[in-house]
């Protein structure tokens, strides 16, 4: 797997790197992007792709490993864990969505903006993603 789109963080965030990198890896095997037995790029070269010190991704890693979702090989990379072997169901990544919506709600009430376009938005933001 190319290390440089294995993730994107944002430097700027106020939420760690670390924390960053669990949450998108968490997302993608929900989705069913990264499978049982994919195999991850080593703290070394994800390190060096996204220009940060390699105990962040090391700890990532390892509570990722603690969560079930990441297994280690002695002597071989990182692997999705075997009881990832497809998406999980809707309403389970729905969830997994909801604390970052409720974030923004509570942001888009805080600026006093209209429902309206808070989700006309969210609607242009999604589809700009996609194109």
């Amino acid at each position: 797997m190319d290390p440089t789109h294995f993730v994107h963080i944002n430097t700027g965030s106020p939420e760690p790197i670390y924390r960053q990198l669990i949450e998108q890896v968490k997302r993608r095997v929900a989705a069913g992007q990264l499978k049982a037995g994919d195999e991850i790029p080593s703290v070394r070269e994800l390190a060096q792709a996204l220009a940060v010190h390699p105990m962040t991704i090391s700890k990532a890693y390892s509570l990722l490993e603690s969560d079930g979702v990441l297994e280690r090989r002695r002597g071989l990379s990182m692997v999705v864990a075997a009881q990832h072997q497809k998406a999980q169901p809707t309403a389970d990544r729905v969830e997994l969505l909801r604390p970052t919506l409720e974030k923004a709600a509570a942001e888009a009430r805080q600026l006093e903006l209209p429902k309206t376009q808070t989700l006309q938005l969210f609607k242009t933001i999604l589809d700009e993603t996609q194109a």
